[in-house]
Parts: C-alpha cells; sequence; structure tokens
C-alpha cells in the first residue's frame, strides 16, 4: 500500500480527513501548514520584501518564524510517503501549494482539491490529482507583491510622513475607506427639503396613494418584497404645499371612481445560494454578527464537513447537490418539488473555484445538528456552538430554497380617479409558499377587498402628510462589503479582514450598528484623495482585481504587471504625495514660527 503524506492547510481539517482517509484504506499523515508557510521579508525598499530592477521582481521570500517548528514536523514526515498537496482551491491555496513545493524542494508534487470535507470529497480528490497551476499562483504572487508594495510603501512615505496619527494604507483597505469618507461627505453636505405624500381610506377598508399619473406606478418585479413594498409605501410626491392642498381639496369634494382594476398570478424563484458577500449580509441582518464573526463561525463549520468551502463568489451548485435537494424535497415536501429549477448567473468576474456555500448532506437540518458534540466548537469564544448552528441554519435554508418550487402570488392593482387626481392601491396574497416555506423573503399579505371597474366610493379621508427628505444612511459592516462587492473591491477572502482592519486602525467606529468614520480616517482620506486618488478610489483597486484575474487566466504576466503598475503609477504617485507633504511640512513650521 502507498504511503502518503497529505499537506492541507487547516488544521481544523485535519482530524476529518485523517479518518476518512483511514475509511478508505489509504496510508495517509495528514499535516498542516497552518496557512501561508512564508512572507517576504522586511529586505528591499522600504522593507517590502522585493526589489524591481529592470523588467525582474527580486523577491525575498522568509519561512515565518511562528512556522519554521511546524515545517520542520512536516519534513520529518515526508522519508517515504509521496507528498500530495492539498490545500485550499483558491489563488491562495495554490500560492501556500506552491511555497510547500519550494521550501520541501518537491518536483511536480500532486496537487488535490475539494470543495467539501466528506469521505465521498477526500475519495474523489485523491484519485484525480493534477499539478500546480502556475498561473492560479503567478495572481496569488502578484497580489502579494502588489499589497506590500502600496502597503509599505505607501504606509511609510506617505501616511506616517503626514504625522497625523494615522497607521497605514492599503490597496484594499484604502479604497474600502473612500468609500466611506466619500459617503460622509454626501451627508454632512445633504440639505433637507419639505414634501408632501398623500393618501385616501375607503370605508371598504383599503388606502389609496396619489399617482400623478393615470397609469399608476410601474410593475418592477413579479412580486413585492419587503425592500420594494418600503418604496412603494409613498405616494408621489408633491413639494409644492398649494399644489398639495389643491389635491386634497378636489378629492375631498369628489366622488371616487374605480377606473381599473389588475389581477395576475405572479411567479417569484428564490434568490441564489450564497457567496461570501451575500452570507455575511445575511448573517448580519438576521443574526447580527460581524463579517469577521460569521467566517469564523462558517471556518468551523466546514472543517467539520457540515459546508463547502466559505470564500467564493460563485452561485454555481453542483450536479450531485441539486440531486440530493431534489430528493430531499421529493421525501420530505413533494408538493414543493419543481417542474424546473431555477438557474443563477454569477456576477461578472466571478472567479468561481469553488461552488456557493451550501451544506454538504441535505438531511443535515439545524435541528439534527443540534446533536452534535461540542468538541469541535470549543475553540470558538462565546456561545460558539449556537451562533454556528444559526448560520448553518441559514446556509441550509438558503440552499434547499433555491431548489425548491417558485412562490405564486396573487397581485391586485386598483386605479382610481376623483376629478383630475389618481389614485393606487395595491395588495399581494401569497397563493403557494414554494421556497418561501425555506427562505422567506418576502413582505406580508396585503389584501384588497373584492371591488369592480366603474364602481363608485366615498372616501372617508383624504390627507397629505409633510415629510423631510432624510441624508443617505451610513453602511453597517454587510453593507459595507455590499458596496465593496458591487463595485469590485476586495474578493471574498479579504472582505472580512479588511472592515476588520479600518476598526483596528481607528478609522472607522461602530455606532448603532453603523460605521462612522473617524477624523483621523476623514483627514488622511481627505489628503489621500486629493493628491493621489487614482491609488484610493475604487476604480483603481478594480482594475488592479481585473488584471489579477487576466493573471489567473493565464492572460498577463504578474511581474510585467508589477514592474508596469510601479513605473507607470505607483512611482509617480509617490512622488507626487511626498513633494505635497514636504511642502505641508514647511508651511506648518512657517505657522509654528510666527
Amino acid at each position: 500500500m502507498e504511503k502518503l503524506l497529505l499537506i492541507i492547510e487547516s488544521p481544523g481539517k485535519r482530524e476529518k480527513i485523517t479518518k476518512y482517509c483511514k475509511d478508505l484504506g489509504i496510508d495517509a499523515v495528514v499535516k498542516a501548514s497552518v496557512g501561508h508557510i512564508r512572507e517576504l521579508g522586511d529586505s528591499g525598499e522600504d522593507s517590502r520584501g522585493f526589489d524591481i530592477h529592470g523588467s525582474k521582481v527580486v523577491s525575498n521570500w522568509e519561512v515565518s518564524k511562528d512556522k519554521k517548528k511546524n515545517l520542520s514536523a512536516i519534513k520529518q514526515e515526508m522519508k517515504g510517503r509521496r507528498v500530495v498537496l492539498a490545500t485550499d482551491g483558491d489563488r491562495e491555496g495554490e500560492s501556500i501549494a506552491w511555497h510547500l513545493t519550494e521550501e520541501l524542494k518537491l518536483k511536480n508534487p500532486d496537487r488535490v482539491v475539494y470543495q467539501e470535507i466528506t469521505k465521498d470529497a477526500i475519495q474523489k480528490a485523491l484519485a484525480n490529482p493534477r499539478k500546480l497551476d502556475v498561473d492560479l499562483v503567478g495572481a496569488a504572487l502578484g497580489r502579494a507583491h502588489l499589497d506590500k508594495m502600496v502597503g509599505y510603501s505607501g504606509t511609510k512615505r506617505i501616511v506616517w510622513a503626514l504625522d497625523i496619527g494615522a497607521k497605514s494604507m492599503g490597496r484594499v483597505q484604502s479604497s474600502a475607506l473612500w468609500l466611506l469618507a466619500s459617503l460622509e461627505l454626501r451627508i454632512r453636505a445633504f440639505k433637507p427639503e419639505d414634501y408632501f405624500t398623500l393618501s385616501a381610506t375607503y370605508p371598504e377598508g383599503f388606502k389609496a396613494l396619489y399617482r400623478a399619473s393615470k397609469a399608476g406606478s410601474q410593475d418592477t418585479e413579479a412580486a413585492v418584497s419587503e425592500e420594494q413594498e418600503a418604496k412603494e409605501s409613498e405616494s408621489d410626491r408633491i413639494t409644492d404645499p398649494k399644489i398639495a392642498a389643491q389635491i386634497v381639496s378636489e378629492a375631498q369634494s369628489k366622488p371616487h371612481k374605480i377606473v381599473k382594476v389588475e389581477s395576475q398570478q405572479a411567479t417569484l424563484n428564490a434568490p441564489a445560494p450564497f457567496t461570501t458577500s451575500s452570507l455575511q449580509q445575511a448573517a448580519g441582518a438576521l443574526l447580527k454578527l460581524a463579517p469577521e464573526r460569521t467566517m469564523e463561525l462558517a471556518q468551523v463549520l466546514y472543517e467539520q464537513g457540515m459546508i463547502t468551502y466559505m470564500r467564493t463568489d460563485s452561485v454555481a451548485l453542483s450536479a450531485s447537490f441539486c440531486e440530493a435537494a431534489l430528493a430531499y424535497l421529493q421525501q420530505t415536501d413533494p408538493t414543493n418539488v419543481p417542474a424546473k429549477t431555477a438557474k443563477h448567473k454569477s456576477k461578472d468576474g466571478a472567479q468561481e473555484a469553488h461552488e456557493a456555500i451550501r451544506p454538504t448532506d441535505c438531511a443535515m437540518t439545524a435541528e439534527k445538528a443540534q446533536s452534535l458534540a461540542e468538541a469541535p466548537f470549543q475553540k470558538l469564544k462565546g456561545n460558539g456552538k449556537a451562533e454556528a448552528i444559526k448560520l448553518y441554519d441559514l446556509i441550509w435554508r438558503r440552499a434547499i430554497a433555491t431548489q425548491a418550487a417558485p412562490a405564486l402570488i396573487a397581485k391586485t392593482k386598483v386605479l382610481l380617479q376623483s376629478g383630475t387626481t389618481n389614485w393606487e392601491a395595491r395588495g399581494q396574497v401569497l397563493t403557494f409558499p414554494g421556497y418561501t416555506k425555506y427562505w422567506n423573503n418576502l413582505s406580508g399579505d396585503s389584501v384588497l377587498p373584492a371591488v369592480k371597474e366603474g364602481q363608485m366610493m366615498t372616501s372617508v379621508k383624504v390627507q397629505a402628510d409633510k415629510k423631510r427628505t432624510s441624508p443617505p444612511g451610513r453602511f453597517s459592516e454587510p453593507r459595507l462589503i455590499q458596496e465593496m462587492e458591487k463595485k469590485g473591491i476586495g474578493r471574498p477572502s479579504t472582505y472580512a479582514s479588511t472592515v476588520k482592519t479600518l476598526k483596528d486602525r481607528n478609522y472607522v467606529q461602530v455606532e448603532k450598528g453603523k460605521l462612522v468614520v473617524t477624523p483621523t480616517g476623514m483627514e488622511l482620506m481627505s489628503f489621500l484623495d486629493a493628491v493621489i486618488p487614482d491609488l484610493v478610489r475604487p476604480k483603481f483597486t478594480a482594475q488592479m482585481e481585473s488584471q489579477l484575474d487576466q493573471i489567473a487566466s493565464g492572460k498577463l504576466d504578474w511581474q510585467t504587471f508589477l514592474v508596469d503598475f510601479y513605473n507607470q503609477t505607483f512611482a509617480p504617485s509617490l512622488d507626487k504625495a511626498e513633494s505635497v507633504i514636504a511642502q505641508l511640512k514647511l508651511q506648518r513650521k512657517a505657522t509654528a514660527a510666527k
């Protein structure tokens, strides 16, 4: 029997994978790298660990001090065993495998990847090894050097030189801070305006809203979700109080006639399964979990073989899961089996190295998961197991919902006219719950009475409510991550850590669940955006991510990318910033001398 040395990333997976190898009759020693084993050292310009000589990047990789002992232990297990690299299947996992290859002096090692920690997944992975993906490695190396360049050189020569108490800048963190600071400026510049909303209440038991057009408001979705309902809960706005008063006067003095009744059966499919970003958003909204806590809990669920890999921007689901989910529905909820399962498309630029986040076993409901042993969850602080099970329940319900039948909604729209004024009432009733049995994102029923076209009505009350426009709302942590994803800032593996860095650097503080930029954060971003906007605005970071994607697909060489960026963009930006800082210091000195 062949002997294997299987090197994984996280020690939390070691026990499970060792057991599965033993069950499969595989003689395998499983060792964990515990993440990256090497990092760019502190040599070179600005202590960033590399220099650029002409068209070449000369890197100084060093084994991390806290990984030397572990690396020696891995080397001791190599004798008489074939080394198989089983780190995670994304760019960082591929680069860890490359670093291991370099340090262990491996020649063409076998590389295996898996989406979930189950016996079948491990068996299939070991039966289908491949070689290192040099393009993925290149993308990871490009990212590492780029972040060190912006982070170290930018921090040392710009942030520290400013001497305002700021601690760092970074390719992703600075763009995220720009989003928050620019929003803060819009909030400060906001000037509220008064407006009126108009409504008519009828004795039949429903309320209609004023519409400027006879056609009423336009349908934008098949059914009204809670978010859309909030947008449609107001009438068309009137800003002139005289016009508002005229409309009320006319509607009070003249009868109301139903001119049109529209009824239709609408269908609504489930939302897509979870990506890293959407999971963090849902966990924040429904469980009040910070992004880093969500990922901490998801990591344990993944290590215990309960969910697939939790860092992903793909909404794809494997055929095997879809078949298993269909079988589960046929057995437990046969009326919810769809004629055709809805398909979802990943966003542009999605790496899709992994599936969407889903349970590995459809039959493992949250109720059954409660009986799991406490030990795997003990490394989590606080009430870890309870929070992890709640998060698992979200993942399970969302994934099962994607495979269930659409919801059916009976929609009704009633258009009324009083003199020259137009009014609209809307209702919707859930006639078949479909996927909402597992993931309910619909508002409650809004029932309209039975009315017919031509029917005359007498309004009980017509009123104009004075309101005032509100400034844009500050981002919560999940909402910031949603905006980062929308703008192309960062990747699933960096969302939570970026938000944590902004808090740790005291650039933002959490107040009543919202992110508020501190004076230090505002002062730093004011300078960076004024002097080197190309390095901190979202467009820059999105372009960098796009180029890293090109490297990953083999369309661009990472060293060429890095050298070009340094010569054409970064070095000139540094020079400009240093010149402005020098002038500021002279001004401060002159002011102090007066």
